[in-house]
Parts: structure tokens; sequence; C-alpha cells
């Protein structure tokens, strides 16, 4: 069958008393051959070219006439056919007896083991990961094509001469080009268009004539929000061809531009969909367990399962629950979904959206976590909530997923979060009503029946100690006011209690603070119904639940609170056990708890009638501060060996933890980023206020990596205004240093200069040695960017001699480092070049990495103004795989926007554009004035490479933004735009 790709032979493999044939060849690349791990010698170009063309030949005898035309063509030597013998009988010696043989006066390759050549390996793979195409298992194919692709190592048959081999080469190449564009097109079928980009730009450099590569990047450029430069590579495409082949372009690439032009919505839908889709590899099964003894509800059961079931055939079926807290919405809408599983076989997706709570979950966090549990890589996943749910719509086409949306705010929290394709459901719980949920089943859950609570209490008891107490049984539930969650507390307290009767539980009941006076309605029952459980506490539960309550964070680790609670962490950990068994508590996780947010209300409310003296909230939300300020002083001690900051930090009393690795304390530090940003917010007091923005400076890294630099400026703004309030000035000077820090890395230069220019006024007045030292250093980074060097030098040697007067090394090199890019900018290389390699000394002796990253990025630069192109890339790639390791994408899409200058500068423009496509891909390249600094990099590049059109359209965008942010950037692009303009 001639399909177009390669064939090899179907060796003959050896029986199970022969011993495996061991050779190993590649003709993916060089001709080469190893025994086991043995390197063997193949000889001569002309060797290699025989056992190439032995290897090629699909297990048949190749003669001798047909092998001297193979390695010599029309005009072979007159003694061609003894060289042919020799080359042979060389080739003979080297392999296994066997291997090479002879027969009807030519030669064959035989007995080779399975994987024995890597194109054979290359072509099972290809069906492997053509197989799992056609069967909708994108996730596989893209896996097993990428093994294939990844077996070339360079030119195919290189050096290899002779005709056959040419053609063989060419054929191959074409080959990998095809299985290349196959992976690339389901990368886009999957949402990686951002990462395909940078990889297509780079293949349209190589193969410019190539019309399903062009093809292919503009789709991927569309998708990335990128349509001008989509529509600029058509224009560079129909120009390129008409110039050399005198054609224009195929009819594919013209459909796809007026797509294109028409924002046609389908061009967001997978490109290329199977006859018949199926379940994706990954299989989400994300439901809570149900609990086993569910009770009534029978009516409400029926009635949604058939809505669900309904779901094959209709557009989308959405189930809403409301009802008051505690009447079992969660525990019903599990049971249901538990049901309906096999309705649903390509996954079921949950989330609590925290609906009831003061910070209700954002759709564009969930939406996030939604994508990646269905496969989505994170760098394919876009920033707005807008491109997010088109994109979790466009995965789920042709999946049959149950979304479960539980304790949502409102209808608008839901919206974007809806599947909106045939074959998918969703429940949602919420307390309110949804009536403004288009095409929702709404279901209005009421408290249990008389009946079906007894039933519930029963089960949780058991029928023995209930059957003879029926009427006080009754009197319990009717106490409970009927409502699920207060039963099953009720009935867990007198289950853990053997010697308790139904009337002692009753009794206690009737006689709890005439709570069922209050009861109205919603929340009221609510809190009647903790108000039992609370009750039944024994002294220490109850103090750990009122304490633990005042925390702000979405959930608490174990060692946390066992510093609220003042307490061991095995006794902690027994306590905080023991709330769970009681349903007050819940296990978010190994070792991590968190409180149902109506719980949270009502824990808060007990301590503040509870609690005495009062001052103990205080004490044990000062622990916590204590022991957040203190763990993450000492991860920053650990990422920056002598860095004096931690010297200027507020002290703590209460001991924070400590690390085996840097990586240990790099993934605490990452994981508790919410609850220490919320317990800055929280800790805005008198007393608390100068260890809150101590915690801020101590966590710095959450606003330069981008993962929560929206929440760490928000816990900045907070402390900043409760420091101002207060007159505290050595408070609002960090405050302020720490929001300069938040503005210069999204590219907010002016804002960020005003906050530095107050921090160091308050700094000098408080005498402050952090913000005297820091301000003018980020002051100086400023005038960077602002192309202020006069300013910045004098800001930079202010700082240098303030790190030095208090002995902060670190600092110091940070401040040379940035004084560096001052004479570079200065046009004085040599001096920026030795100020560089200053801080790379200073830390290199402190044993620093994270920082060390920073001095190599500012000598790369400096070397590649001084010309010295290899030493600036050895630089920066060094300093590329420090920030990796170390968690900062900020600072990698930077980098690699200065190793795409460094390629521009070297006639490189290939991989110029390929680093620059992975700085803007990488999405958190640092506001939009450095999207405009990429961009206008990138423009260059594509110029150089001919794409004159797509060039033009990333200097339109970097001028629009430029503009915006008033940049002066802005004028050498407009001289960048002028030819354009004028032809």
């Amino acid at each position: 069958m001639d399909d177009g790709v390669p064939r090899v032979p179907e060796q003959r493999r050896p029986g199970p008393s022969e011993e495996p044939a061991t050779p190993r060849f590649s003709v993916l690349g060089p001709v080469r051959a190893w025994r086991g791990d043995e390197p063997l010698t193949t000889g001569s170009p002309q060797q290699r070219a025989l056992l190439a063309a032995l290897l090629l030949r699909e297990g048949r005898t190749a003669t001798a006439a047909e092998l001297i035309d193979a390695l010599w063509g029309e005009e072979p030597p007159s003694q061609a056919l003894a060289a042919l013998r020799t080359y042979a009988s060389r080739l003979r010696k080297v392999l296994d007896a066997g291997v090479l043989v002879s027969e009807s006066g030519g030669y064959a390759i035989r007995s080779l083991g399975e994987g024995a050549l890597d194109l054979a390996v290359a072509q099972d793979l290809a069906a492997e990961a053509d197989k799992a195409r056609n069967t909708g298992d994108l996730c596989h194919a893209r896996e097993v094509l990428g093994r294939a692709l990844a077996l070339w190592d360079g030119e195919t048959l290189a050096g290899v001469p002779g005709p056959y081999a040419e053609a063989q080469r060419v054929r191959l190449e074409e080959w990998r080009l095809q299985l290349l564009e196959s992976r690339l097109d389901m990368d886009l079928e999957q949402g990686c268009h951002a990462e395909a980009v940078s990889e297509l730009t780079a293949l349209t450099a190589a193969h410019p004539l190539r019309e399903r590569l062009r093809e292919l990047l503009m789709l991927a450029l569309y998708r990335s929000g990128r349509q001008a430069e989509a529509l600029a590579v058509y224009a560079d495409t129909r120009r390129l061809l008409a110039e050399e082949l005198g054609v224009d372009p195929r009819t594919g690439l013209r459909d796809l531009q007026q797509r294109i032009l028409q924002a046609d919505p389908t061009l967001a839908e997978p490109s290329a969909p199977v006859t018949e889709p199926a379940a994706a590899r990954v299989r989400p099964a994300q439901l809570p367990a149900t609990v086993p003894d569910f009770t009534g509800r029978a009516s409400f059961v029926a009635e949604l399962g058939e809505v669900l079931a309904s779901a094959e055939g209709r557009v989308m079926a959405v189930s809403a629950l409301a009802g008051i807290g505690g009447v079992g919405k969660t525990t019903l809408a599990v049971h249901v979904a538990h049901q309906a599983r096999s309705s649903f076989p390509d996954g079921q997706l949950y989330v609590d959206l925290q609906g009831a709570g003061s910070r209700s979950a954002e759709p564009e966090t969930v939406l996030g976590s939604f994508l990646r549990a269905l496969g989505t890589a994170d760098s394919a996943i876009p920033d707005s909530l807008e491109e997010r749910s088109a994109l979790y719509r466009s995965v789920l086409d042709g999946r049959r997923v149950l979304v479960l949306l539980d304790n949502a705010r409102d209808a608008a929290q839901v919206r974007p979060l809806l599947p909106g394709t045939e074959g998918c459901a969703a429940l949602v719980t919420s307390r309110v009503r949804m009536v403004d949920l288009a095409g929702a089943h709404l279901v209005d859950l009421d408290v249990m029946s008389p009946d079906e609570a007894l039933s519930l209490f029963t089960k949780i008891v058991g029928k023995e100690r209930v059957a003879s107490e029926r009427e006080a049984a009754l009197d319990v539930v009717a106490a409970c006011g009927f409502l699920p969650l207060a039963i099953r507390i009720a009935a867990s307290r007198l289950a853990a209690r053997r010697t308790w009767t139904v009337s002692v539980l009753a009794a206690k009941l009737a006689d709890e603070r005439r709570r069922l006076d209050e009861l109205q309605a919603g929340d009221l029952a609510v809190k009647a119904t903790f108000e039992l459980g609370y009750g039944a506490l024994e002294p220490a539960q109850a103090r750990a639940f009122r304490l633990l309550g005042l925390a702000d964070g979405p959930d608490i680790s174990l060692a946390a609170a066992a510093a609220v609670l003042d307490l061991p962490v095995d006794e902690s950990e027994d306590l905080l056990e023991s709330l769970v068994d009681t349903s007050l508590l819940e296990s978010a996780a190994p070792g991590r708890y968190r409180f149902h947010d109506l719980v949270r209300l009502y824990a808060r409310a007990c301590a503040e009638r509870d609690e005495q003296p009062p001052s103990e909230r205080e004490a044990a939300l000062s622990r916590l501060l204590d022991f957040y300020l203190g763990t993450a002083a000492g991860v920053y001690a650990i990422e920056r060996p002598g860095d004096r900051l931690v010297d200027h930090l507020a002290g703590t009393e209460y001991p924070g933890l400590l690390f085996e690795s840097p990586r240990a304390a790099q993934d605490w530090l990452y994981s508790e980023a919410n609850c220490l940003l919320a317990c800055v917010r929280q800790s805005s007091n008198a007393k608390s206020l100068r260890r809150a923005v101590d915690l801020l400076w101590a966590t710095k890294d959450l606003a330069e990596s981008g993962a929560n630099a929206r929440e760490y400026e928000v816990a900045a703004l907070s402390v900043r205004d409760a420091a101002h309030a207060a007159g505290d000035a050595r408070a609002e000077g960090r405050a302020l240093t720490a929001l300069t820090n938040v503005h210069l890395v999204a590219g907010r230069f002016s804002e960020a200069d005003e906050k530095a220019r107050l921090a160091m006024e308050l700094a000098s007045e408080a005498h402050d040695p952090l913000p005297s030292c820091w301000a003018p250093n980020d002051r100086g980074i400023i005038a960077i960017y602002e192309n202020r060097h006069a300013d910045g030098e004098r800001y930079l040697q202010q700082a240098i001699d303030n790190f030095r007067a208090d002995g902060n090394d670190v600092g110091e090199a940070s401040a040379l480092c940035n004084l560096s890019r001052i004479h570079l900018a200065m046009g004085r290389t040599a001096s920026a070049i030795d100020l560089a390699q200053q801080g790379i000394d200073i830390y290199d002796r402190m044993g620093l990495t994270l920082r060390l990253a920073n001095g190599r990025y500012a000598l790369g630069i400096a070397l590649t103004q001084a010309g010295q192109f290899a030493e600036a890339l050895d630089q920066l790639t060094d300093a590329l795989t420090l920030f990796h390791d170390n968690r900062q994408p900020l600072w990698e899409g930077v980098t690699h926007f200065r190793i795409a200058e460094v390629h521009l500068a070297a006639h490189r423009p290939t991989l110029a554009a390929s680093h620059a496509e992975q700085a803007i891909a990488l999405r958190g390249i640092g506001g939009e004035w450095r999207r405009g600094t990429v961009l206008t990099v990138l423009g260059k590049a594509l110029a150089t490479l001919g794409q004159s059109d797509r060039a033009s359209a990333c200097w339109r965008e970097a001028l629009s933004i430029y503009e915006l942010l008033g940049s002066s950037e802005a004028g050498e692009v407009r001289e960048l735009l002028a030819p354009a303009a004028a032809a």
C-alpha cells in the first residue's frame, strides 16, 4: 500500500529458544549502529550508504547492480563491484552473525529484533498515534507522536552520499514534516495555541512555502487573540507564493482568511474533529463521596435523575437546587450525581463556589481548575474569563460530562461555568433561587418530613436505641427543625455516647437556650443547628472550634492550627479530627482543615460570646501571624542566604517551621499563599500592623511570580491604608515599598515611582533601613525603563551606599546589577560588564541561586550590547534555567525576550522570533509595557524573515500599547512602521 508513509520490513523475530538479536541501528540522523550501549564502527561514507540502503530495503534482497546504482548512480567507479563486496565484508565483521546475509548475488539485513531500527519504531508510534486520534484520544495521540518525532537526531541519513540516500532523505523529511503538522494540528485541537505559535513561527521561517504550516500558524494566532497577525501571515504568504512560484494560496488558506475576517465562531472549536468523538484520556472524577446513610428525598432523586437522563438529547440540562443552609442541598446533589455517573462516561467535575461566604470563588479560577482537570496544559489556559469560558465549552464539545456547582452565590457566578453543549449537564446548589438562570430546572429543597427526619436519625443512632424511645426521637428531630445537618450532628453526638439515652438527648435539646424561640427563617435555622453541635462539645473542643474560626484564610494547615491553639501538633490534630467527626469541621486534604462558610461565621460569634478573656482572641491571631511571619522569613533566608532583610523584620514570639530543602520551603510558600495574604489583610490593627507589613516583605516572591500578584496588591493596599490611618511612618513606608514592587512588576512605572518616592520620605522620617535601601533601588530600575539615566544612576548609587552601610551584600549586588544597565544605556559598556560581574561575584560567594539568575541576566544584557553574543547566550540561558527552577514565570518571559534580542543582533531571526513567542506564551511577562517590547522585537525578527505584513501587525499592536501608556518607545515603533505606511 502506497500511502506516503515510509515503510520498513517486518523483520523476522527470534524464536523462544534463540538469543535475542542485540544490534540497534539509526537512520533518522547519522547512520549509526550499537550493540547494547556500545557504538559500532560503520566505516566510510560509502560503507554507511550500503548499510542505510540495506536497512531501508524492506527486508528484501538488494542485487549488486541495485546497490551499485544506489551508491554511485549513473557513473560508478570501474571497481564498484569489488568495492561493494569489501564494504559488505567489513560490515559483516562488525555486525552479529546472520544479520548481513548474502543471497542470489546480493545482500540483505535480517534477524533484527523489535525496536532495532529507529525508523521502524517511529513508524509503529505513528500508526499508534493515528489509531488513537481516530478514536478521539488526542492526549495519547499527541504524546505518542511526540515520541516518534523525538527519534530524529538532525538531518536524516546525515553525511551519507549517493542518489538513493538523497531520495530517501527527501522522502523521510517530508514524512517528518507531515507528522509534525499532525501533532501541531492536535495541539490546536486541545487548546495549546499559545505555545504552538512559537514553534510554528520557526517552522514557517524554515519552510516558507509550506502552506499547511502557514495555515496552522494563522489559526494558532487567531485563537491566541492575535487576529491582525493571523491576517498578516496570509498577506505574507500570498506575496511570497506570487514572487517565488507565481501562484495564489490554495483554497484552504484562502477560506481560513475569510473566516478570520468574518470572526467565524467555529474557529474557536477543534479544527478537525473526528467522526465519532470519544472520551479524552483525562476523565475527571471529582464528585465527593456520597453519604452511606442517605435518607428520603425520593421524589427529588427521581425528578433530578430524569432531568439528567435527558441530557443526551438536549443542548444542556441544568438543575438548580435552592434552600437554606443545612437543608441537605449538597448531600442530595452528590447522591443524584453518583447515581447518574453512567450517563456521563467522560467524567464529572465538582467545585465548592463558596457563595455564602464573603469571598466566593471567582469563575476565572474555577475555569482554570476545570480546564486542568480536563487535560488542558497550564500554558494553554488563557487569562480572561471570556476566553477561559470559550475554551472550556470547546474542550467539552463532543463529551458527556456532569458538572456539579455547589454553594453558588448567584446566576452570574454560575453562567460562565455551564458546559453549553449537548450531552453535558450541570447541577447547581445555592441558598438563593436562580430564577434568572435561563432554562434551568428549579428545585426548592425544604426541610425533611418528620418520617424522613426520623429515618435519618435512626440510621445514624441505630434501630435498637430509637425503637424503644420513638417519642423522644421525634422530639429530637423536631428540636432540630427537621434540618438534615442538625439531625446528623445531634445523632452523631448520641451515637458517640453509649451511656446516653434518646430521652437524655431530647431533654438537653429542650433546655438549650430556647433557640427555637429565635428560629424565624433562613440562616437562623442553621445557627440553631450549629448551636446544638457546639453545646455538646468538650471544653477543649469548644475552644478549638472558637479560635480556629477566627482565621480568615480559605483553610488552615495543621501546623498553623497548632499555633492558633498554642498546643503541640499531635494534640491539635486529635482535637481537629474530633471536630471533623462532629461535622463541625471538614478535612480539606491530609493535614489541612476548613470550615463550612456558615459554620465559620457561627464559630466567630461563639468566640465573641464565650472566649474569655477577650484578649485570648487577639493572642490566637497574634500567634498565627507570628507562625506565618517566622516561617516565611525562614523561607526567604533559605532562598537568599546572607540577605539582611530578615534581620530587619519584626520579632516573633511563636516559632515558625523549619525546612530540609529549598524546594520544600518553596512548596510551603506557594501552597500557603492565600492563607498568608488573608492573614496580612486581617492583621491591619495597631498591635499587629508592623508584623503584617513584614509578612508582605518576606513573601515578596508571591508578587513577582505572577501567580498571586492581584491578592498581594490587595493585601499591600490594606496595610498601607491602615498604617496611614495609624500614623505609623515605618509601617507605611514598608507597605509603600511593597506596592512599588507590585506596580513595577506590572509595568506601571509612574505609579511605582510615586510610591517609591513616598516610601523614601517615610523611611527617612522613621530611620528605617529597609525602604531606605530598596526604594531608591526600585527608583533606579524605574528610571532605566523610562530612559532617565542620570536619575537612575543617582538613585542606584544611593541604594548601593545604603546597602553597604547596612552590611547587606545581597542588596548591594542587586543594585550593582541594576547600575550595570544604566551604564549600558549611557554607552559605558565596559563598566556595565564589570558592574554586573561584581554583582555575580557577590551572589556566587554567598551561594545564592535565584538572585544569581538576576546577575546573569544583567551580565547577559551587557554582553549583548558588547557584541559578545555567545557569552551573552550562556549567561541568559543559565538565568532562564534558574528562573524556571525557582518558579518565576515573569522573569522566564523577560529572559526569553532578552535571548530573542541576542539572536536578532547575531542575525538569527528564526531563533529570535521563537524566543519572543515563548515570552508571549508565558502570559506573565509583566504588564502591557513589557508585552509591547516583546512585540517590537518579534516584529523585527519577522521583518528580517520577509514576513513584513505580520511584522507590521506586531508593531501596530505595540504602538497602541505605548500610546495608551504614554511611553517614549512609541517613537521607535512609528519609525519601524513608516516604510510600510509609505509603501
